[in-house]
């Protein structure tokens, strides 16, 4: 027969395993103990938000989008009313088309008639001043013999000599009319003309500001212009956000400041995005915080002023679903 084990031994058995048990717990308590809680730190995302104004003084005339659309690079966002814009484009025009014209005349010179007319005029005081020379001789010979008095010859010489002048002028005119206007002329009326031109562009340069377009792709997150209301030049009448551009502000103490260097990556996650997971992060600026920011020491003996820091980081590729404000959680 076999023999069975005595009570005693069993017993002590137990307590065997008892004291191992309670070893065992001590130990982990003790491991406990001694290990380091974690440090969770807050941050939230944040987003390229764009301002955009309109260049010129308007009522919106329509809106065209609505808060939480999505929008392209180039999507019109709303259109201005500008009686006075329009005013001045259709002033600027009609100027411009003025200079043009005196620019084409002093191009093409003066008119076939107008040349004809210059040359007929030339003949006619060349003519003149053949007679007056003729009478003029006729009276200083007349003169000489004693004929007619020195006053006579003087008048005669004094007609000659007036319609001579005469003569070259018109020779001169018709000399004009058929050479053109001159280059400097040409020049200046062309350059007035390309002042004005420029004076139009710009007009429509206005113009076309008064359609609002959206310079980025994105979210529209607000609007801050309503129809009806007059805009005024400079104040931003849409904000845009720009969900492409994505980075993470995440504020620690000096003491902490040696895991978030300049280009050291570090694994967050989004309570508000459970399905994105662990999100990795990429540190590109740090700098620090003002004053109000220190964590002071409570003995003037020991420990010191620990200051903050502001530490922004971009995640690896873009977050689906993120919003700007959406808090981060990181362990350290």
């Amino acid at each position: 027969m076999t023999a069975t084990p005595a009570p005693s031994s069993s017993r002590r058995r137990l307590a065997m395993i008892a004291a191992l048990l309670l070893l065992g717990i001590l130990g982990y308590g003790l491991w406990r103990s001694a290990k380091p809680e974690a440090v969770i730190l807050q941050g939230q995302m944040e987003a390229e938000e764009i301002d955009i104004a309109p260049k010129i003084s308007g009522r919106v005339a329509e809106v065209l989008v609505q808060e939480g659309q999505q929008i392209s690079a180039g999507t019109p966002l709303l259109r201005m009313d500008s009686p006075e814009l329009e005013a001045k484009l259709a002033q600027a025009e009609a100027a411009h088309d003025a200079a043009l014209a005196v620019a084409e005349k002093a191009a093409h010179g003066a008119r076939p008639q107008e040349v004809e007319m210059a040359r007929a005029n030339a003949r006619r005081a060349q003519a003149a001043a053949e007679l007056a020379q003729k009478s003029w001789q006729r009276v200083a010979r007349l003169a000489d013999e004693g004929l007619l008095s020195a006053q006579k010859r003087d008048e005669a010489l004094a007609n000659y000599q007036a319609a001579r002048d005469q003569a070259q002028a018109a020779q001169a005119q018709y000399s004009m009319a058929r050479a053109g206007s001159r280059s400097e002329d040409q020049k200046a009326a062309n350059a007035q003309a390309a002042q004005v031109a420029a004076v139009v562009r710009e007009a429509e340069v206005a113009r076309a500001e008064s359609q609002l377009q959206s310079p980025v792709a994105g979210q529209v997150a607000k609007m801050l212009a309503k129809r009806g209301e007059i805009n005024p030049q400079g104040v931003p009448a849409v904000t845009v956000v720009d969900l492409s551009q994505q980075w993470l502000v995440l504020n620690v103490r000096e003491t902490q400041l040696s895991q978030f260097a300049i280009g050291a990556h570090f694994h967050g996650r989004i309570p508000a995005l459970p399905e994105q997971g662990k999100l990795r992060f990429t540190v590109f600026q740090s700098q620090v915080l003002p004053d109000f920011a220190t964590w002071r020491a409570t003995r003037s003996d020991r420990g010191f002023d620990v200051r903050s820091f502001e530490i922004k980081a971009r995640p690896d590729a873009p977050i689906p679903g993120m919003r700007p404000g959406m808090s981060v959680l990181v362990e350290l």
